[in-house]
């Protein structure tokens, strides 16, 4: 997993019957090696525009510090709508060796979760989907808890490409040479997946690099989708 910063331009992906026009802005995602642990933050705006010709912009802040033998992540996220606060979320998760655990949320204050075995935290799930699909497998599920919601872990289904031969990335000195896979993962309520839901949540497709690298993204959130190009990317300094 390389550190770099990543900055992308978000565009509207497809509308299914939402009334949405357009979409755009930007995504800015830093990763970086601190040693024991990944610090990683995410900050985004978006404007969404109606068929009226209304917009409505949200700007998002989201952090995070995750130990990488997978047993703790500290996070917080703040979004705002029109210049207003509309959520809130911080708090720290620890795991034992077998991925149960318990979240302790600061915001909103007082609230715990339980997690269950088997979860995986978001910067790990990311190093498993490169490793998954370096195997030649195809499918990777596991509960996911990356703390952007004040609820535990949601399941989800990796869905992993073939492994494709490096294509040459002039543009990025940091992607030449690299190979890289397809991914999509979609995510369900806990235990919705298992009920027979067939209906994910949320839907985010990227392709990754084997440095962990992603030049492009689609968050798909039902009604419309947005989608992510790479414009910018440079390595950034740390580790041990």
């Amino acid at each position: 997993m390389a550190a770099h910063r990543a900055a992308y331009r978000l565009d509207l992906g497809e509308a299914r019957n939402s009334g949405i026009t357009g979409v755009r802005g930007a995504m800015v995602f830093d990763v970086q090696d601190a040693c024991e642990g990944w610090a990683t933050r995410q900050r985004m705006t978006m404007t969404i525009v109606d068929r009226d010709g209304r917009e409505i912009e949200t700007v998002s802040d989201y952090a995070t510090y995750e130990a990488k033998d997978n047993s703790s992540l500290r996070f917080s996220l703040t979004q705002t709508t029109e210049g207003a606060v509309s959520q809130r979320v911080a708090g720290e998760a620890s795991l034992q060796p077998d991925g149960s655990g318990r979240v302790t949320f600061t915001e909103p204050s007082g609230r715990t979760e339980e997690l269950p075995a088997g979860t995986i935290l978001p910067t790990r799930h990311t190093v498993l989907s490169i490793e998954t699909a370096r195997a030649g497998r195809r499918i990777l599920t596991a509960p996911l808890f990356d703390g952007t919601t004040d609820e535990g872990a949601q399941d989800t289904t990796t869905i992993i490409s073939a492994w494709s031969p490096p294509q040459g990335q002039p543009r990025f000195p940091m992607l030449a040479d690299l190979s890289s896979a397809r991914i999509r993962i979609a995510f369900f309520e806990r235990g919705a997946a298992g009920s027979g839901a067939s209906q994910p949540e949320y839907e985010v497709g990227l392709r990754y690099f084997e440095n962990g690298v992603a030049d492009e993204i689609v968050m798909d959130f039902g009604e419309f989708s947005v989608t992510g190009q790479l414009l910018e990317l440079q390595p950034l300094s740390g580790g041990c």
